[in-house]
């Protein structure tokens, strides 16, 4: 019944502050897709909904999402700006720097997209977590996510933020009174692998991380489904910059580092590093390193809990 009370809050919210054409990003993420819905019902075909390919996704990522929505009945339009991103992204190495490229360009795209609808109003899946970690007044800056502290200043859009109050939990629940399908779905950062690609971004560094994130996904999840581990709250694989001497038969190999990270948490506002059994995390590693042969060549487990870490690497 709370829940419930919840959701016809959040659509009286959004019919009272949207009287015009908007336009959302709708990533496929639990955040994005449930605000999408609440806005769909509030303002019905006055939304549009966009999906856009940054090449920073994960494996299958595109196809997943567009069924998804069409399963809710949802218009989605999904836009390919993977070279765009690339191209901004090229030379950028600095995480914060980063995640700025991507908001400006994300926000670019709509405004793009803006000319084609005649979009007055941004509908984004902003949640607590991310303007709290976004800093601002007393706040430290943790780090700047793509919908808060990544936005330019220009941006010609009205943002509208129906989420932004609510923690991860609680958007779980709404996304359950909503029968979204993807309501245990694990959260994927809003600037994609770009957080998870340490150093430069180039496709075929991204291309190895969607890989091995895939690995560790599968791996884990059917591990879990036999009982041979609880499934974490997220995991994934991170591809680190750094280099080391291994030996694939009798080649020599200079490759790269992947380091896994699977955690437990009920907000994302603080997390402990899952115990995986020893005998599951020396599946992921073969499977990775046999799978990226020249590529990465090693391959660890996180054990840090946040604080003092965070759950994604950058």
């Amino acid at each position: 019944m709370q829940t419930q009370f919840l959701v016809d809050e959040a659509v009286e919210a959004l019919q009272s502050q949207i009287d015009d054409t908007a336009i959302i990003a709708c990533s496929g993420g639990i955040d994005s897709t449930v605000a999408a819905v609440l806005a769909h019902r509030a303002v019905g075909s006055m939304l549009h909904c966009v999906y856009v390919d940054t090449g920073l996704m994960r494996l299958n990522e595109s196809d997943e999402v567009s069924e998804m929505f069409a399963d809710l009945g949802i218009e989605l339009k999904i836009v390919d700006a993977s070279e765009r991103f690339f191209s901004h992204l090229s030379g950028v190495t600095d995480p914060e720097e980063k995640r700025k490229v991507i908001g400006e360009q994300f926000i670019r795209v709509f405004e793009e997209e803006q000319d084609g609808c005649g979009a007055k109003f941004l509908v984004q899946g902003t949640i607590a977590p991310d303007w709290i970690e976004s800093g601002g007044g007393e706040r430290d800056v943790i780090k700047s996510h793509h919908n808060v502290g990544g936005l330019p200043e220009d941006v010609d859009l009205e943002i509208v933020e129906p989420l932004r109050e609510f923690y991860k939990d609680e958007v779980r629940a709404i996304a359950r009174e909503l029968n979204i399908p993807s309501s245990e779905r694990q959260p994927f950062p809003g600037p994609g692998l770009a957080v998870r690609v340490l150093g430069e971004l180039t496709p075929d560094r991204v291309e190895s991380c969607r890989q091995a994130c895939h690995i560790v996904e599968t791996h884990l999840e059917e591990a879990a489904e036999r009982g041979e581990c609880d499934l974490p709250w997220q995991y994934f694989a991170a591809l680190l910059p750094v280099r080391s001497v291994g030996v694939h038969g009798d080649v020599r190999v200079h490759g790269e580092t992947v380091v896994v990270r699977a955690v437990t948490s009920l907000d994302g506002m603080s997390a402990r590093y899952s115990e995986i059994p020893h005998e599951i995390l020396a599946k992921i590693s073969t499977k990775i390193t046999n799978s990226l042969k020249g590529q990465v060549n090693r391959v660890v487990y996180d054990i840090t809990h946040k604080p003092p870490g965070t759950i994604e690497w950058e």
